[in-house]
């Protein structure tokens, strides 16, 4: 059983806590926080301590323990006591941890917020999974390009992908971020996005340019999409591509799925904790074809969506799959993706 460790419990370390959870085959040995009992940890408080928690530094242990809440030890006994680490910490926060990490053989997963530099590997599951076997060191992708990815990725492994030009409409912060203010503007970013730069890093066969517009909502991206196959395919066989891959789904705009909005409601609605959803979801009735190029929109719910790929990165590096197909359908399966499928 392969011991994983989460260093950071912000966004994307509870989710990460929570997607571990469900891999049979791994098991959690705890969480890591910062220095201060964050509104997340208050809540891993009161919903029992699922997860054993171990802080960065115990200096200010006194206020956790008028607060009840119980210390399993510093981050340096997490990272002992673990074969792995998924460090989800702020951006630049894993290159400080490496030392820590090096100093005791461990592996880790980066998240997309650090540089490439920190990694061996730059890693997508479904793209290149193989680079990613026995390496020490994996750094996934952003939200955005993972989800990216896998719309291409579905599409090059069938029919191959020359070119694609991507505009990504960016939310502007995480639901209950205030860092960025109250904004009522858009603004852009020059191109190329990193997005469309960093697909080309894991798919470098394709050719890729993109702009990113930023904009005042929390709740998803969108990316519209205007890929050049290799051969031409008609809106059909593209449906039939997205429709048999279990972290894809395909939604009407006529069923009531208007945007993000849509979406996240549905997410609650199916009881999903926190709304979160894995998928990338592509609109139906925006898939349309301009001469051989074949162009659609997809949702990218930024808060949960890299789960499964940094899932993947574990089975990856730590070699307990070196068949890709079966390492994605594991992970899929516990999981739980593409029940909508059945």
């Amino acid at each position: 059983m392969i011991k994983v460790g989460v260093v950071g419990y912000g966004v994307i370390g509870q989710r990460l806590a929570d997607g571990l959870a469900l891999q049979e085959d791994m098991e959690l040995v705890g969480v890591s926080g910062n220095a201060n009992p964050t509104l997340a940890i208050r809540a891993l408080k009161e919903k029992g301590m699922p997860y054993k928690l171990f802080m960065a530094s115990l200096d200010k242990k006194e206020i956790f323990d008028q607060l009840n809440i119980p210390i399993s030890g510093t981050l340096e006994d997490l990272v002992k006591e673990s074969d792995v680490i998924l460090d989800a910490t702020s951006a630049g926060g894993g290159m400080k941890n490496k030392e820590l990490y090096e100093k005791y053989n461990k592996k880790v997963i980066f998240q997309g917020g650090e540089k490439n530099s920190v990694a061996d590997v730059f890693f997508h599951g479904y793209a290149n999974y193989e680079k990613g076997l026995g390496q020490d060191y994996l750094k996934l992708t952003s939200c955005n390009t993972t989800g990216l990815i896998r719309a291409v990725d579905c599409i090059d492994k069938e029919v191959g992908v020359e070119r694609v030009a991507i505009t990504i409409v960016r939310r502007v912060a995480d639901p209950g971020d205030y860092h960025r203010g109250l904004t009522n503007a858009l603004k852009v970013d020059a191109a190329p996005s990193h997005q469309a730069v960093d697909l080309m890093t894991i798919m470098p066969h394709i050719e890729a340019t993109g702009i990113l517009v930023h904009t005042p909502v929390t709740h998803g991206h969108i990316i519209t999409v205007l890929a050049t196959p290799k051969r031409e395919i008609s809106k059909e066989e593209l449906l039939d591509m997205f429709n048999k891959h279990p972290r894809i789904r395909v939604v009407k705009i006529a069923d009531g799925f208007q945007g993000n909005a849509s979406l996240f409601r549905y997410a609650r609605d199916l009881g999903n904790p926190r709304g979160d959803m894995y998928e990338i979801a592509v609109f139906d009735e925006t898939i349309v074809k301009s001469g051989k190029d074949i162009m659609f929109a997809i949702n990218i719910p930024q808060e949960a969506v890299v789960i499964p790929e940094s899932i993947d990165a574990i089975r990856a590096a730590t070699q307990m799959q070196t068949d890709k197909e079966e390492a994605l359908k594991l992970t899929n399966q516990y999981l739980g993706m593409g029940k909508w499928m059945k």
